[in-house]
């Protein structure tokens, strides 16, 4: 499962929810929209963060704990 985290530099949630993913143990990378201005336009970047799973957007702006548990229990 590759799993990336796309979120502004100044967002305030990215780290929370990396922290969140870790705990769980699922592998992230993270990626700044500033620093990858592509992503925006491919993912129809709006807010931050969002949750990429295998190049698929699974979630737009910060997701409970449990929306997370719930999807990567999943698979």
């Amino acid at each position: 499962m590759n799993v990336k985290i796309i979120a502004t530099k100044g967002c305030s949630h990215f780290q929370s929810l990396q922290h969140e993913l870790r705990d769980m143990g699922v592998l992230c990378e993270v990626l700044f929209v500033e620093e990858h201005p592509d992503l925006v336009a491919t993912y129809s970047i709006r807010h931050s963060p969002n949750i990429l799973v295998n190049d698929e957007v699974v979630f737009r702006g910060q997701p409970t704990p449990l929306e997370l548990r719930q999807f990567f229990s999943k698979g």
